[in-house]
């Protein structure tokens, strides 16, 4: 699904990250896919397609419950209609923000997360330390009829000492620059369902 990279809400995101380092949307797709993308991911999870997620990469790759609670899989094209669907539109997204802030995002790459309840995510950033391609985080939230009480929001700790907390209502998206903006997911009280991904740049290795 190909969108036009003049779309105001991809210039909106676009104005927010050079302004703030971060932007979040109520209402980025429409219910329908939404909801298509949800109840895949409720499937997969059902069908054990969704493994425990660890923290580190690589050899150091652990599964660290207390540090982070989510099971998850990786989205490749051609899987299904509405994940390729909204493949389609992230990689709208990555060329209007190349061609808004000039960030040379070569691809994207996302995962399922399913949060069951209690779990979290403590307070991180998501480059790693041998690895710089990851340049701007996205999660899409996945959750129908939630309120601030069922729990789960992200927190993001910005500048200044300050906080902003994201209610993971179904259908909204958080993009953040991904090496400047700690977060943490907050256990909630409810299974908790998103897709998150990472645009990425070249690396600095030439390999």
């Amino acid at each position: 699904m190909t969108i036009s990279l003049d779309h105001p809400l991809f210039l909106r995101i676009a104005s927010d990250l050079a302004d703030h380092g971060w932007s979040q949307q109520t209402i980025f797709l429409p219910d329908t896919l939404t909801q298509a993308l949800a109840q895949e991911c409720q499937a997969r999870a059902l069908a054990g397609a969704l493994t425990p997620a660890a923290t580190g990469r690589g050899a150091n790759a652990q599964v660290r419950e207390g540090i982070r609670g989510d099971a998850i899989q990786w989205l490749e094209p051609g899987q299904s209609e509405p994940t390729d669907r909204y493949l389609g539109i992230m990689d709208s997204l990555r060329r209007s923000l190349n061609q808004a802030l000039y960030l040379g995002l070569e691809d994207f790459e996302s995962h399922y997360a399913c949060y069951p309840p209690g779990a979290c995510y403590k307070r991180h950033l998501d480059r790693f330390n041998d690895d710089d391609r990851r340049s701007v985080s996205t999660v899409l939230y996945l959750n129908q009829a939630w309120s601030a009480e069922d729990g789960g929001q992200l927190r993001l700790y910005l500048p200044h000492e300050r906080q902003h907390e994201v209610v993971p209502t179904g259908g909204a998206l958080v993009v953040f620059l991904s090496d400047q903006i700690p977060h943490e997911v907050l256990p909630a009280r409810r299974e908790r369902l998103s897709l998150t991904g990472w645009f990425r740049r070249r690396g600095a290795s030439p390999l």
